[in-house]
């Protein structure tokens, strides 16, 4: 193993830690389950993407909180990251256009600040992968969802 490629496989694993750790609280936030609980639970999300036009709100509130919680998980276990990435990032462009965008920048003012840092961490591992230090690698020797990289596509690099 390389010194780079070792960085890489560090870099995935910390990038997935701390966006799944983000990502699995607010979804278990908006279930109103235990100490993570926000207190609005999904019907809270309902209502508000009622009020934003969502199409299908109560359908759209469980699809959202169910990607950041299962999603959060497969990140932080590393296993199918890049289709739990892929998911996210869908979430946090929907979240950062819809919701926050109106309000400006900062994120104290409710801004795309912090969904837009969300947005491009997840999106880094759509094309990163999980790294080597992810259950699927460890326990299966390879990712199980592999990139369309150069290799995959049949060409030499």
């Amino acid at each position: 193993m390389t010194e780079d490629s070792r960085e890489t496989d560090v870099s995935a694993l910390l990038l997935r830690l701390g966006l799944g750790v983000v990502f699995a609280v607010h979804g278990f936030g908006k279930l109103d389950i235990g100490p993570l609980a926000n207190g609005a639970g999904v019907s809270g999300v309902t209502g508000f993407f009622t009020q934003l036009g969502i199409p299908l709100p109560g359908i759209m509130a469980w699809i959202v909180t169910l990607v950041e919680v299962v999603g959060g998980l497969l990140l932080l276990l590393g296993v199918f990251t890049r289709v739990a990435s892929l998911l996210l990032t869908v979430d946090m462009a929907v979240a950062t256009v819809l919701v926050h965008l109106p309000n400006g920048f900062g994120v104290g003012d409710g801004g795309i600040e912090f969904t837009l840092v969300l947005f491009f961490g997840v999106l880094a591992l759509v094309f990163l992968g999980p790294g080597r230090y992810s259950l699927e690698v460890v326990v299966l020797g390879r990712e199980l969802v592999p990139s369309l990289g150069e290799e995959t596509l049949g060409r030499s690099v």
